[in-house]
């Protein structure tokens, strides 16, 4: 039977956390995911903040959280929603997918986002020729080598640290003039001893094969100096995915993600947002709690419809 209840896209922190609270609610509802359950979650070396864990990777969270949520739902990887339709009926939404079509009652777009990149000249042609996203994919490969982290929220500092533990000589290089990242990731830059470039951005990353060096711009003098490298690892944060949302006239707020109310509502009757694509905080512990709020919000619709 391809009928739910509810229907989640997106199976990272948030949408199993809604897998887990939807089916314990005693709903019929399957997660799909385009990808490995996870998503960006999956990359995060460490975390020292997620309650219950004094440290712990998001790949081992994950795994933790995908066992949890199959016992109280279906999950479907590797398969891309390619079109939600809204349909007449107690099926109200049409969702078709790679491989198959589903119907559901309610949906929770918990769809995520994706890196942003720098747009300077030569990222495109060396990716993966020694400019990264993802530490965690790819930072055992430039151990005892010369990179640059980009960025100075959480992510990057996090990143910075995990790569210097690698055994890479990295060196943290920010826009701004300080960081925005946690006051505690600051600190642990500064024991590590991680150098730091402030008010630099990068404007070309140059070489023949592979990354050889970039050219920085000192944003208050607009000076230009090349700084040979290995490697460049860039977290200058994340674009929503909205392009479901946008099928069915969801409202977005300027910066393109979507808006929901307290209790995870969009401006469409009987659908959900939850987690990065949504406004609000950015962090692992909200995504899921805006998931159970989400699950326990369309259990409630769907009682009192």
């Amino acid at each position: 039977m391809n009928e739910y209840d509810i229907i989640i896209i997106g199976a990272g922190p948030g949408g199993l956390t809604a897998g887990i609270y939807a089916g314990r609610l005693g709903t019929r509802n399957l997660i799909i995911d385009r990808d490995l359950a996870g998503g960006l979650g999956r990359e995060v070396p460490e975390m020292e903040n997620y309650p219950g864990f004094d440290n712990i990777s998001g790949l081992e969270l994950i795994e933790k959280m995908k066992a949890q949520a199959t016992k109280n739902c279906d999950l479907r990887e590797m398969e891309e929603v390619t079109e939600i339709t809204k349909t007449d009926g107690e099926y109200r939404f049409t969702v078709k997918t790679s491989k198959d079509t589903y119907q559901s009652k309610a949906i929770i777009l918990a769809t995520g986002s994706s890196h942003r990149h720098l747009e300077a000249k030569g990222e495109e042609e060396f990716k993966g020729k020694g400019v990264s996203y993802c530490a965690t994919c790819d930072g055992f490969f430039f151990a005892g080598r010369d990179i640059i982290m980009v960025g100075g929220g959480n992510s990057a500092l996090q990143e910075a640290l995990y790569l210097k533990n690698l055994g890479a000589n990295v060196t943290v290089v920010h826009r701004r003039d300080e960081f925005r990242a946690q006051k505690h990731l600051q600190n642990q830059i500064k024991e590590a001893e991680i150098p730091t470039i402030l008010n630099a951005t990068v404007e070309e990353i140059k070489g023949e094969m592979l990354v050889e060096s970039v050219v920085l711009k000192d944003t208050k003098t607009n000076e230009l100096k090349e700084l040979p490298i290995n490697g460049i690892f860039i977290s200058v944060g994340y674009i929503p995915h909205t392009e479901l949302a946008k099928q069915l006239d969801i409202n977005l707020d300027e910066s393109g993600h979507i808006i929901i109310d307290k209790k995870q509502k969009t401006n469409v009757d009987y659908v959900y947002a939850i987690g990065d694509v949504c406004v609000g905080l950015k962090q692992w512990v909200v995504a899921c709690g805006e998931g159970a709020v989400a699950a326990t919000s369309a259990f409630e619709d769907l009682q009192n419809q």
